[in-house]
């Protein structure tokens, strides 16, 4: 998942989704993501992979930075 491509894209953020236990996956949908922000979100993923178990204020802060993160 190193090259920024659409379909890891796609892929990192259902892993994303998976690890934070996001209910709603209409906020990961990688058409709402722009391939720019790439970098960005493999970051994110990094740290959630790194940290394995996160806190519930740790998945809520992930979960609003991805949010700040999507195209309006």
């Amino acid at each position: 998942m190193e090259t920024a491509t659409q379909e890891n894209l796609k892929k990192l953020l259902d892993e994303l989704g998976d690890r934070l236990n996001v209910v709603n996956r209409g906020l990961l949908d990688a058409e709402d993501y722009d391939l720019a922000k790439y970098d960005d979100l493999k970051m994110m993923y990094d740290i959630v992979v790194q940290k394995g178990r996160l806190s519930t204020s740790e998945t809520q802060a992930f979960v609003e930075e991805l949010a700040t993160i999507r195209k309006k």
